[in-house]
């Protein structure tokens, strides 16, 4: 599939190389330790039924879905380069 000075395989050495690098930035956004009861950005109280829902909770609900949308903007983007700049 890969053409030109690619070797053969290169293209899905680079899918497994994005997948993993999604898999790892995953793991390390995983929440551990114990939920606090006050929002870390804006202090406001954390429900308990949420507390007890996710572990290590550390934003209320506004402030995690703030940051979530913040992260998915900068998701997605293959750092190796995009298909048009290897395939020149």
């Amino acid at each position: 599939m890969a053409t030109g000075w690619a070797h053969d395989g290169a293209v899905q050495e680079q899918i497994d190389a994005t997948v993993k690098d999604a898999i790892e930035r995953a793991r390390a956004q995983l929440r551990s330790g114990p939920s606090l009861s006050h929002c870390e950005e804006c202090d406001a109280a954390i429900p308990e039924a949420r507390r007890k829902a996710v572990a290590g909770v550390r934003l209320c609900i506004d402030c995690q879905q703030t940051h979530d949308q913040q992260q998915g903007a900068m998701s997605g983007y293959n750092r190796r380069g995009s298909k048009d700049s290897q395939l020149r």
